[in-house]
């Protein structure tokens, strides 16, 4: 698949796609596509790691294949499954003769009856794809250590089948909001960059690109009070999604200048805990001047 030349031409190609990134990120990406390695992404939530990797295979034509992590997530959910339900049906469908004959029942562990999740779909995919593990602190344990494997040798064996292995590797792109900490096994297997909270200038800039339609003295005034919430000691400070989220929300609603009366209206898009809200709206003339 087709691969950028050098960082400039990636960070091109990323704006062109809507995604402003800075130059760290853009090298750390541009290396990881280069030597075929893994990357972690790291950062509050809401800054645009899930993001990147949709980007990324937009921009250059892989399929993006998603594995979302979850407490409790085991490797049948990652790996693959028998489709159990077909199988019953197969086993209906057969005479009795055909129950003695070990061809016929050997079918039942066989590809016709095999759903690939995310990992095993990723491996057969190769580099025609973007493999997004969202989230990995979610998961436990057990489950970063099966990843060790997966992300060395990029093989999976299936007993019944036998080993399947890429070509060539996927683009693997880990995300962490650093709900836990991450085991040093695994970041040693991943190229690793952390995406804080950009500058207002940046954030502005971001803004105009992902909605274009809202105007810059707006966007400046929204950007400008959302930097003051994320010095408030919140339970969940507002990412670059709820920025654009409240500069969208407010122009869909006519405003092209952020009033305190709109402002106060509009906080849901922007400040999504109950606490928080309450000390926002503490706060909201310090926020609105910024004094």
């Amino acid at each position: 698949m087709s691969s950028p030349k050098d960082v400039a031409e990636l960070t091109a190609t990323l704006r062109d796609r809507g995604y402003i990134a800075d130059r760290g990120l853009a090298t750390a990406l541009f290396v990881a596509i280069s030597l075929r390695r893994p990357i972690l992404l790291e950062g509050e939530v809401g800054v645009g790691k899930t993001e990147v990797a949709k980007t990324l295979a937009a921009a250059f034509g892989r399929r993006l294949i998603r594995l979302q992590c979850y407490e409790g997530i085991d490797t049948n959910q990652a790996l693959y499954e028998w489709d159990y339900a077909r199988q019953m049906l197969y086993i209906r469908a057969l005479s009795e003769r055909q129950l003695a004959d070990a061809d016929a029942v050997d079918k039942l562990f066989g590809p016709k009856f095999l759903l690939e999740r995310p990992l095993l779909d990723a491996v057969r995919a190769g580099d025609q794809a973007v493999l997004l593990i969202d989230e990995i602190d979610r998961a436990d344990d057990e489950f970063e250590a099966f990843l060790l494997e997966i992300l060395s040798d990029f093989q999976i064996s299936i007993p019944e089948i036998g080993t399947v292995k890429a070509e060539q590797p996927p683009l693997v792109i880990l995300t962490s909001n650093r709900t836990r900490e991450l085991h040093d096994a695994l970041k040693r297997r991943c190229l690793y960059h952390w995406i804080g909270y950009p500058s207002a200038e940046r954030e502005v800039e971001i803004v105009l690109t992902r909605a274009p339609e809202v105007s810059e003295l707006l966007t400046r005034k929204v950007v400008a009070a959302v930097h003051r919430l994320r010095e408030l000691d919140l339970a969940k400070p507002p990412g670059v999604a709820e920025t654009i989220d409240w500069a969208a929300t407010l122009h869909f609603l006519g405003e092209t200048d952020l009033e305190p009366e709109a402002a106060a209206d509009t906080l849901g898009a922007v400040v999504k805990e109950r606490d928080d809200l309450e000390l926002v709206k503490d706060n909201l003339d310090a926020i609105m001047t910024g004094a």
